[in-house]
């Protein structure tokens, strides 16, 4: 190994490392969303809580809208900024939120949860550790990060527990508040960067050789593909969002629906240093039928009875199922269009999909105050079904064109 590689390679390796402990830092900001979001929407609601999920509604929403500022600035003032202004953006919603619950202001507080998922997304961590990697530590990049992902499942929660009676006699406030240092702290740690002040100079692929998009998304392997994409992640939305709702409501506390939110977010990160391995020696479609398996296994210990130990292993199950079916759909799609083609199948996924899981989350709280638990985690049945309708379909259109 050259001079310049093993100083390459120890420079990619701490700029991993500053960003997996940005990303366990800042990151946290989304569990502590996502866990008390709808919580805190019940509690500003009048008697009529069928809106008490918008708040996480809005915040998925915040997730699909950042992408776009986000690359702006990366390409305008490079990732160090896009990183910075991503974390000044969550902090920004983090007091937005608290100022909401202050003031009683539902839809405010919707708007705070919204920027959060903007600042969130505009961060884009792991793709600035895989950029600034070479080739042969890319993987690794992405793992460090991978594991700060891990670190915000526990800590996120669990300053939820320590801080949401903080300011009283406002409930959650003081989780929100808690982002505002956190993102500080986020920030001091990506001062440490060096990365340069443009955007890297990557070469554009020339897109003489780009089908037209219809062309691209009438594949069947796309469509099955972004079904299943669809299926899995808004299935985990759906049953998620509402479940810190049903907890309570079936009088465990707020710490148990807490605690319940840290086992998923974890079951949905911590398989991500393997299940690349998995798609890579079972293929694509196998590891998605496997997260397909696991969600229908979420539904029926849910359904099975409303002891703790039954809430937990659901939402255990439905981050393992989550992390399967859509990991293993987003390798189908990656396989279905050409480098000059990336960007507008991507956006059109990402359109689809985060549109799809806002509607997903709205509808939880309104199924939940309708119809109750059970029947959230009945609907996982028949979407999981047609996903594996569209598999086999998929399946069979492969071996046809096999025998042809």
């Amino acid at each position: 190994m050259t001079a310049i590689a093993l100083e390459t390679g120890q420079e990619a390796r701490r700029t991993a490392l500053i960003l997996a402990a940005s990303q366990a830092i800042i990151g946290s900001a989304a569990p502590i969303a996502i866990s008390v979001g709808a919580l805190a929407g019940q509690y500003l609601l009048g008697p009529d809580k069928s809106l008490a999920t918008a708040p996480i509604t809005g915040f998925n929403i915040g997730v699909a809208l950042g992408a776009l500022p986000a690359a702006a600035i990366v390409r305008s003032m490079g990732q160090r900024s896009g990183f910075m202004t991503g974390t000044i953006v969550t902090a920004l919603g983090g007091l937005i939120a608290s100022l909401a619950l202050f003031q009683g202001g539902f839809w405010l507080f919707a708007f705070g949860l919204l920027t959060i998922g903007v600042g969130g997304k505009a961060e884009l961590l792991d793709e600035g550790a895989a950029d600034n990697a070479p080739p042969e530590f890319k993987a690794r990049a992405i793992s460090f990060v991978l594991a700060g992902g891990v670190v915000t499942a526990i800590l996120g929660p669990q300053i939820v527990i320590f801080t949401r009676e903080l300011l009283p006699p406002v409930m959650f406030a003081g989780s929100f508040i808690s982002i505002l240092p956190l993102a500080a702290v986020g920030a001091i740690i990506l001062s440490f960067l060096r990365l340069p002040a443009k955007a890297s100079g990557k070469v554009e692929i020339a897109d003489s050789d780009a089908r037209p998009l219809a062309e691209i998304i009438t594949q069947p392997r796309f469509v099955a593909a972004l079904f299943c994409a669809v299926g899995s992640y808004a299935l985990m939305s759906f049953v998620m969002t509402g479940a810190p709702l049903a907890m309570v409501g079936c009088g465990l506390s707020e710490n148990d629906a807490t605690l319940g939110i840290s086992w998923h977010v974890m079951a949905m990160f911590a398989p991500s240093f393997f299940t690349g391995s998995l798609i890579h020696r079972f293929g694509a479609e196998r590891i998605v039928a496997t997260g397909l398996i696991l969600l229908i296994g979420c539904a029926i210990v849910a359904l099975s009875g409303l002891a703790l130990w039954q809430f937990w292993t659901s939402l255990i199950l439905l981050g393992l199922g989550w992390n399967f079916g859509f990991i293993g759909a987003t390798a189908m799609v990656a396989a279905t269009y050409r480098p000059s083609e990336k960007g507008k199948v991507q956006g059109f996924h990402d359109f689809v999909l985060f549109g799809s899981v806002a509607c997903a989350s709205l509808m939880s709280g309104m199924v939940y105050n309708a119809w109750g638990w059970e029947m959230l985690n009945w609907m996982v049945f028949p979407v999981t079904v047609l996903c594996f309708v569209a598999l086999g379909a998929l399946k069979l259109t492969s071996l046809r064109k096999a025998e042809a």
